[in-house]
């Protein structure tokens, strides 16, 4: 193989892997939004319908659907304008390198029991909070207009930062790491039409970070004491503080587990837990 055709069968294989990671980004964050899912779903539909029309020779519908392929993309880009450009935005703060801290197993269940200590206190008392743990999508915007704490992760901080009547109560609490970052943080509220109209600001807002990045919130119920995790477009209600505890670490453990000559991190875990 001379040079040249080595270059244009790299180029080729570069191009493809290029094509797919731009596939994959657009896809991973469709997945979370629901308006974005009904736009493929409605395009799909029109491709079927434009492919069975030219099958059985339907003038009139493939007449239709002509003028609906041809206008149909500029009609989609202005009216779902804000849902395209809440994608984009997701895209572009994806951390290509991987998350802003992959913790240890000693740091990660740290992280857990100082967080598992508050959320106890906070269920006992009925007291609500709103926690948001950053992974591989930025909460930068969320960051800047919040009070920054930038302190290692306590129980006693935690709570003290959600205690009633505190500047801070109100607003949700950013961890990144093993540190909190910030404090007071305002999210954007699920817009999905099929929740239930009784759930509350926190849990709204919970979904809806979740929905918008890979972000994993904590949510304690001001009301009942309840808790519940969102996590990956999805919340789940009413956890025993063992779910809830479970769920929490599982969803801590980085994607791909790092190997260590002595020990494995699951033999770690073992005797941590002993």
């Amino acid at each position: 193989m001379t040079l040249t055709s080595i270059w244009g069968v790299a180029t080729k294989i570069l191009d493809i892997c290029v094509v797919w990671l731009l596939f994959y980004f657009i896809l991973k964050n469709i997945r979370n939004n629901i308006k974005m899912v009904l736009i493929v779903k409605g395009v799909l539909l029109i491709i079927a319908i434009e492919i069975v029309s030219k099958v059985f020779n339907l003038y009139t519908v493939g007449l239709i659907l002509q003028y609906v392929l041809e206008w149909g993309p500029l009609a989609i880009i202005i009216i779902f304008q804000p849902e395209i450009r809440a994608v984009l935005e997701s895209i572009g703060r994806t951390q290509l390198l991987g998350r802003h801290k992959v913790l240890t197993v000693d740091e990660r269940e740290k992280v857990v029991v100082e967080i598992m200590k508050s959320v106890e206190f906070l269920k006992r008392n009925r007291i609500g909070a709103l926690m948001v743990i950053e992974r591989d999508i930025s909460l930068q915007e969320y960051i800047e207009p919040s009070t920054k704490i930038y302190a290692d992760i306590s129980s006693e901080l935690l709570c003290n930062l959600f205690f009633p009547n505190s500047p801070l109560h109100d607003g949700g609490v950013i961890i990144q790491g093993d540190r909190i970052t910030s404090a007071g943080a305002v999210f954007k509220t699920s817009m999905n039409p099929n929740l239930n109209k009784r759930m509350g600001t926190r849990h709204r807002a919970a979904l809806g970070i979740a929905e918008e990045s890979d972000a994993i919130a904590l949510v304690v119920s001001e009301e009942t004491g309840r808790l519940s995790i969102a996590c990956d477009g999805d919340i789940n209600y009413n956890l025993t503080l063992d779910d809830f505890r479970s769920m929490l670490m599982a969803e801590l453990k980085p994607k791909a587990e790092v190997f260590y000559d002595a020990k494995t991190e699951e033999e770690q875990e073992e005797d941590i837990d002993d």
